[in-house]
């Protein structure tokens, strides 16, 4: 395949690179249960390169971000490292990621996807390469569309087709919807209406009028329509759980979630997954499709520049199997993901090739510098787009003051 040639102009480009005998390559990630699954793609590389040991580690996302700052700020960054789309350019701005430019460009990129190649962009720069990606996908319980006599979402559905089936399948002991206010599950709505939370430039939160538009919508949803609980009420429940748990008919949230919904959901449980509905302000310059990579990203300070880029490619490339991305996460790397093997059409949901169709389509991911900061990670509580939006849904805010709190406080963390 072309990837092999591309390899094989790698090995050339770096004939002069440092000798891997008795080199440590460390490497940190966000995910334990991953690196579980990565031990034996390591293995195979410290097998293919005598005398490199790679040292890993990993933890929870929420323990993850501190420990990678306080490094960055030790001047001690591990040589290769888990890196979000969303934040690619704060970490580059501040010269944390090596400029790998020169060697991918003699890299067949047609190979992954271009949609996941993007985000590792910062100023004309590759400073960050996609693993796999992910799509917000609307979760659909076929039991309920059918017990309610109700056609499954098509690709066709409007507002007003999503929320008469919210309302249908709302009855006393189920929920038509379920969401809060974080970005899996409320941007993807604001995208696909031709909505956008920045300015041209990124610079600073001005909402268009089709964002705001779509937040009345979802609002809605819960305080007119009622066809949606209150964030509050579901507390004590993991809000992953909601959906597989049969307490609400539809859920918008990321693909990743397919692997706990097959966990968490009654084995008898049919259900599907669609596309989040067009919004009635998009055109077809402004719709877009809401997905993102998780990628792997060179600390500017390494040693071993060339060989963890070797090691990246190993890791990304088509020495991984269907099995190494789990329910909604899709390989960057396209043969893998268009296999049958990751395709699981004899698995729940039986249209997982869905996932490929949205990444396929305009692509935006809205994540600007310091976009955890002014999206409300970190933050108080109610603080940033998260806590004001979950404001709102629980009736303690209206939309209008809460976007002008949290558009005031995004502009303060931009302006930093």
């Amino acid at each position: 395949m072309k990837f092999l040639k591309s390899m094989s102009l790698f090995a050339l480009l770096t004939s002069t690179a440092v000798s891997a005998q008795d080199v440590t390559l460390s490497y940190m990630m966000w995910d334990p249960s991953q690196l579980e699954v990565e031990q034996a793609t390591i293995l195979e590389f410290e097998a293919a390169n005598p005398g490199v040991k790679v040292e890993t580690s990993a933890m929870p996302p929420k323990d993850y971000w501190p420990k990678l700052s306080a490094l960055a700020a030790a001047g001690d960054l591990p040589d290769v490292f888990a890196m979000s789309s969303g934040f690619v350019k704060g970490w580059a701005a501040a010269g944390n990621l090596a400029d790998l430019t020169a060697v991918t460009a003699d890299s067949d990129l047609t190979a992954y996807y271009a949609g996941a190649l993007e985000p590792g962009m910062f100023d004309g720069k590759m400073v960050a390469f996609p693993q796999n990606w992910v799509a917000p996908v609307m979760y659909y319980n076929r039991d309920m569309f059918d017990a309610a006599g109700i056609s499954y979402p098509t690709d066709s559905w409007t507002y007003d087709d999503f929320l008469a089936a919210a309302k249908a399948l709302t009855t006393g002991d189920q929920w038509g919807f379920w969401l809060y206010g974080r970005y899996a599950h409320v941007d993807t709505w604001t995208f696909r209406n031709g909505g956008r939370y920045l300015n041209a430039d990124e610079t600073k939160i001005e909402l268009n009028q089709e964002a705001k538009n779509t937040l009345k919508f979802l609002a809605d949803l819960v305080l007119e329509h009622k066809v949606a609980p209150m964030p509050q009420e579901m507390e004590g429940i993991r809000q992953q759980d909601v959906f597989p748990m049969g307490m609400a008919a539809m859920w918008v949230d990321g693909s990743w979630n397919i692997d706990n919904v097959r966990k968490v959901a009654d084995p008898d449980m049919n259900w599907g997954i669609a596309q989040v509905p067009l919004g009635p302000d998009a055109t077809a310059n402004t719709a877009a499709a809401y997905a993102w990579a998780d990628m792997l990203s060179v600390a500017d300070t390494s040693d071993n520049k060339d060989l963890a880029w070797k090691f990246i490619q190993h890791m990304v490339g088509e020495g991984r199997t269907a099995d190494d991305f789990p329910g909604g996460k899709v390989p960057a790397f396209r043969a893998i993901a268009e296999s049958e093997e990751w395709l699981e059409s004899d698995q729940k949901p039986d249209n997982k090739g869905l996932i490929l169709e949205i990444g396929a389509q305009n692509v935006y991911t809205g994540f600007s510098d310091n976009w955890g900061a002014w999206r409300g990670y970190a933050a108080e509580k109610t603080a940033g787009m998260n806590g004001e939006i979950d404001q709102v849904l629980n009736g303690r805010k209206s939309l209008d003051d809460a976007i002008e709190g949290f558009t005031s406080y995004g502009n303060e963390v931009l302006a930093r």
